[in-house]
């Protein structure tokens, strides 16, 4: 697309809405299409568009209010707006005007942390509170607060069929999900966000469009079937009329870039976007999007979720990179599972040594072009000059919990101790760490596939998918992989936040001292900078013997030195540890994380090796200041 035709479709946007002169406006991209025009049910009424060269029809729709509720009518089809900001009565709605700069913002300027001192916490809207809502959100933002979170992750939340869903299934990338409380519900999530320092990031899908409710392809070429993914043929980025299908979708994230204040998205699934363009979609769209938060004197981050071991992804432009910000490091994740639970991981083929974990703790990839067996081929390239803030590590996120039969969480297959060891590895990383909704505190509900589709055919295709998908375990019971349509799979995976706080429960203690770890290892990352400096001189050594992990950084801003062990039974060995006068910090094993009692000294003075007793699956922090040479 031409400079002067992306200026023209950004600043005129598509779909029906105010131009900002009391007028409404429709700019409609159907170039198959030979008559179209705007049908509004309040009214009645009915207004014919003008077709351009470009296939776009346009037009003043005269009569039209903010609210107004309409539907296209396209060769006499009647179908909601493909870039509808509302779907007031869900995807098989009409479509609603809105005005999206009419939202009375409380917070015009907000201050966020750096980008490697963020910690984000990962949220599926429905399931976070019992309303499911964005606002049912807001209350517990001050507990998120004083936890260190810093930046709260939404699962999609653009509008899908029915009113549960993961959010994956959504058909309309401009509307946000009406039963959430729709785009207004948003905007005041993000407004409170903001007024406490916190960024807000969205999930969001370029790679697919959901099974039920979607219209775009009566609009135009949006799919070419040059290409096949696991929903059916791609969404078209390099074929014949992609220069308006990346417009459509580049205008959408503009749109909550600039009317929902967003701080950031995470691009699901980058590696099923095919698009052999010179110039790729998510070139486009990086370039698109940091430009605009420039000019609005902000900043945006861009994380991709990509399986691919390619950091051309966050490498700029001229490098011949994508130029994305970030990307989720998934072998930090699978090597980590695989120590903890060992050959009960799926990833155990692949990650099974115990070198591999230091290695991920030093690169975030491990595969950098050996041979996968899990893959049967040569996989991912050497990370190069990324940066470690550059990756996003974490326990386990919604597609390890939730893609696992009974939904269970890796809490539920490790022991209490290990939980915590497995915070501290992501904690005291050099990476930016995310937590999945109630990790933190041990939340025992499990994290249930859901769906609430309207056709019958669909639905239970979908149910025999997830039990296919799960063929390859063992089924303990028939209830392995619950009904993703019932009612009661969406009650079942609500978190409950504040559980740690309920001393009815045999189990408090446990919460109290997980919470506790998790508090203490995110207040270390802000004390301690080094910790997360890009920067840092680190050394990572993996005892293989004793499965002992040592872990030293070095900067201006400090020096430290961490131990993991991932043995189960207690060991006293010599650890070698740089010279100095080390205090304590950090002990797993401490009363107040409902640990045994520590062993390990407050303070060591290090001019070699040093002895030192360490209990099964514990986790060590000290630190020193650096002497100035």
């Amino acid at each position: 697309m031409n400079t002067e035709n992306r200026e023209r479709q950004t600043a005129n946007g598509v779909g029906v809405r105010p131009d900002g002169d009391g007028r409404i406006l429709a700019h409609v991209w159907a170039p198959e299409v030979n008559s179209l025009s705007v049908v509004l049910e309040d009214q009645g009424t009915e207004i014919s568009l003008t077709k351009d060269a470009q296939g776009y029809f346009t037009g003043e729709v005269t009569g039209a209010q903010v609210g107004n509720r309409y539907r296209l009518r396209l060769d006499g089809e009647l179908l909601a707006d493909p870039a509808s900001r509302f779907q007031p009565e869900g995807v098989h709605g009409p479509s609603q005007i809105v005005d999206g700069t009419a939202f009375p913002w409380q917070h015009d300027t907000w201050q966020l942390p750096l980008h490697r001192d963020w910690v984000i916490y990962e949220i599926h809207v429905g399931s976070f509170s019992e309303e499911g809502t964005f606002e049912a959100i807001i209350p517990h933002l001050a507990y998120l607060q004083d936890l260190g979170v810093t930046a709260i992750e939404l699962m999609p939340v653009t509008q899908f069929p029915g009113t549960r869903n993961w959010g994956y299934d959504g058909v309309f990338p401009y509307a946000v999900q009406h039963s959430y409380g729709g785009p207004d519900g948003l905007r005041t999530l993000v407004d409170a966000a903001h007024g406490r320092g916190m960024a807000v990031i969205l999930d969001v899908v370029y790679n697919h469009i959901g099974p039920e409710g979607s219209v775009i392809h009566r609009f135009g070429p949006y799919f070419t079937d040059n290409y096949h993914t696991p929903w059916g043929d791609a969404l078209n980025f390099d074929t014949p009329g992609s220069d308006e299908v990346r417009a459509f979708f580049i205008q959408s994230a503009l749109m909550f870039l600039e009317e929902f204040r967003v701080d950031g998205f995470r691009i699901d699934a980058i590696h099923q976007i095919y698009d052999c363009h010179a110039q790729p979609f998510l070139a486009e769209l990086a370039d698109t999007l940091h430009g605009r938060a420039a000019e609005l004197e902000r900043e945006v981050l861009l994380i991709a979720e990509s399986d691919l071991n390619d950091t051309r992804v966050m490498q700029p432009r001229a490098q011949n990179g994508l130029g994305l910000d970030a990307q989720w490091a998934d072998d930090f994740c699978h090597s980590l599972e695989t120590q903890l639970v060992g050959d009960a991981s799926d990833y155990a083929a692949d990650f099974a040594p115990f070198s591999y974990l230091a290695t991920a703790m030093e690169q975030a990839f491990i595969y950098t072009g050996q041979y996968s067996q899990m893959r049967r081929r040569h996989f991912g390239r050497p990370p190069g000059d990324a940066r470690s803030d550059q990756f996003i590590v974490f326990v386990q996120n919604h597609d390890q919990v939730g893609n696992r039969p009974f939904g269970r969480r890796l809490g539920q297959r490790i022991t209490f101790a290990q939980r915590k060891l497995a915070a501290a590895t992501v904690l005291l990383s050099p990476f930016i760490p995310m937590l999945f909704m109630g990790e933190e505190y041990g939340e025992p509900n499990p994290f249930l596939y859901m769906t609430d589709h309207s056709d019958a055919a669909l639905v239970e295709a979908v149910r025999a998918g997830r039990r296919a998908d799960f063929g390859h375990w063992n089924w303990e019971s028939d209830d392995a992989a619950p009904d993703p349509q019932a009612d009661e799979t969406l009650a079942r995976s609500r978190v409950q936040i504040g559980l740690h706080l309920d001393d009815t429960l045999e189990t408090a203690a446990e919460h109290r001292g997980l919470h506790a770890t998790y508090r203490t290892l995110i207040a270390l990352r802000r004390q301690f900078p080094v910790i997360t400096d890009p920067g840092a001189e680190r050394t990572v050594t993996a005892l293989e013997t004793e499965r002992i992990l040592l872990l030293h950084a070095r900067s201006s801003e400090g020096e430290t030195f961490a131990i993991l062990h991932f043995a189960d039974a207690p060991v006293t060995r010599d650890l070698p540890w740089p010279a100095g006068e080390w205090t304590r910090r950090f002990d797993a094993s401490e009363a107040r994380f409902d640990g045994s009692g520590r062993t390990a000294p407050d303070l060591v003075n290090a001019d070699g090796a040093v002895k030192l007793r360490l209990s099964g699956h514990t986790a060590l922090l000290y630190t020193r200041s650096v002497i100035p040479e």
